[in-house]
């Protein structure tokens, strides 16, 4: 159950901090008109844009710009809607928002007026947290995934999920209120088919969403190694600069390097060590501290290794837990090795390059997006979190319990428990379930303005 939305009037600049030709001051709640009226004067007609002059609480003039009305509920909080465009100075912008405070507006929190939208049933919760996707976008790819989210292509197919699920529970529960009536909807073998399509389609959803999911969060790959492996040599080809320094001097790296890439829209981030050693000096044990404890947070750690030294491989104890390991056998120039996957080798897989002549590094590319499962020329994505995924991860087990408890010993109770647990883990998707906690932790993470 949504929550009940606040009554005070929000103020709050609607474009980005710095220097432009235009600014956006925005006004949202029961008293923006009023608040409004007192900054610009008279109102115009909803949605015409009229020039005016908007004054401080002493009425001097502070700068004079464009003045648009979007009465409540057709506007975007759905409540009355005010919007000031100035020029885009931070100080004026600065004044101008203080004007609406002093006339009764709140400064608005990050993603109050989102949060408003939500709370009037003007988008539901994954197209508002689309939102700020959609603004942190950093490839073409996910910006189209969001914009897709955001008009509502994700929540249909949750709604779509629901629906199916809410005829499921009608089925069983109708046993279980008539139990006098003939028909045995549990004895109908038609029931285990439609479970078995709703479990094919939560895993159709979720890979569609996992693939939304890359395309917003990417992958965390650490380059691991012993000295002179040439793990900055690698760092710099995946990037295609000269973002790390590289010398033939062991413990050249001593602190982490941080890049950025995408492959086929998929971010990656790439974190360059120090090499594995017992180091000379503090600084050098430091940086190799630092490397282990960056290694145990990773997605997956390229291990790279000398093909010329063969005792450069690091131990078992030398690597985190856990953690998927690729080893990369570097200089095959200096070899006569191809590039490509070693044969013969899948526990850990080994890659054979050459860092310094780029040899081998499309295999590289493409084993790390099989490694997370990323398939760009699948189409279709849709901007997911880690959330979304947790909660379809979450509702198709409790669909599968329910298909056990059908199959295995016709318990009614059970399976119709394990549906509406399946349905309460949807709606907190879309906001249809929702806590203070969850959109506070969800809100907080937009921008001021949005």
């Amino acid at each position: 159950m949504k929550l009940i939305a606040e009554t005070e009037t929000l103020v709050a600049p609607a474009t980005a901090p710095g220097r432009g030709g235009v600014a956006v001051v925005r006004l949202s709640g029961p008293d923006a008109l009023k608040v409004g009226q007192a900054v610009a004067g008279s109102l115009p007609a909803p949605r015409e844009a009229r020039v005016r002059r908007f004054r401080d609480a002493d009425g001097h003039v502070l700068d004079e710009g464009l003045l648009l009305v979007f009465p409540g509920p057709a506007s975007f909080t759905g409540e009355d809607v005010v919007e000031l465009h100035c020029h885009g100075g931070p100080v004026l912008v600065e004044l101008i928002v203080e004007a609406c405070v002093a006339a009764g507006a709140r400064m608005a929190e990050p993603g109050e007026f989102s949060r408003r939208a939500f709370l009037n049933d003007r988008i539901d919760l994954a197209q508002a947290e689309a939102i700020a996707d959609l603004i942190e976008s950093g490839s073409r790819q996910a910006a189209s995934a969001a914009l897709a989210s955001l008009q509502g292509a994700f929540s249909e197919q949750v709604h779509a999920l629901t629906d199916e699920l809410t005829r499921l529970r009608a089925w069983v529960e109708a046993t279980l209120d008539f139990p006098e009536e003939e028909v045995d909807y549990l004895a109908d073998a038609e029931v285990v088919g439609q479970v078995d399509a709703l479990l094919e389609r939560f895993e159709r959803l979720t890979e569609t969403a996992r693939q939304g999911r890359l395309l917003r969060d990417g992958m965390t790959v650490v380059i691991a190694g012993r000295p002179n492996a040439g793990k900055s040599s690698l760092l710099n080809c995946l990037t295609g600069e000269e973002s790390a320094i590289v010398t033939h001097l062991p413990g050249t790296t001593r602190d982490l390097l941080r890049q950025q890439i995408q492959i086929d829209g998929m971010p990656l981030h790439v974190v360059d060590t120090a090499g594995l050693r017992d180091g000379a000096d503090i600084v050098e044990q430091e940086g190799v501290r630092r490397a282990r404890m960056e290694m145990a947070k990773a997605d997956r750690v390229l291990l790279v290794v000398d093909a010329t030294d063969p005792s450069g491989v690091p131990g078992p104890d030398e690597l985190p837990e856990g953690i998927p390991v690729t080893l990369i056998r570097n200089k095959i120039d200096l070899t006569g090795e191809a590039p490509g996957i070693v044969a013969g080798q899948a526990d850990p897989v080994t890659l054979a390059l050459s860092a310094t002549h780029g040899a081998g590094i499309e295999f590289l590319q493409a084993h790390l997006k099989s490694c997370m499962g990323f398939h760009p020329e699948a189409g279709g994505a849709l901007s997911a979190r880690r959330r979304h995924l947790a909660a379809l991860r979450d509702a198709r087990g409790h669909v599968f319990a329910a298909r056990e408890h059908l199959t295995a010993a016709k318990d009614g109770e059970l399976m119709a428990e394990e549906l509406r647990l399946a349905q309460d883990q949807l709606g907190e998707i879309t906001g249809v379930v929702t806590t203070e906690d969850l959109l506070g932790r969800i809100f907080s993470t937009f921008c001021i303005g949005k």
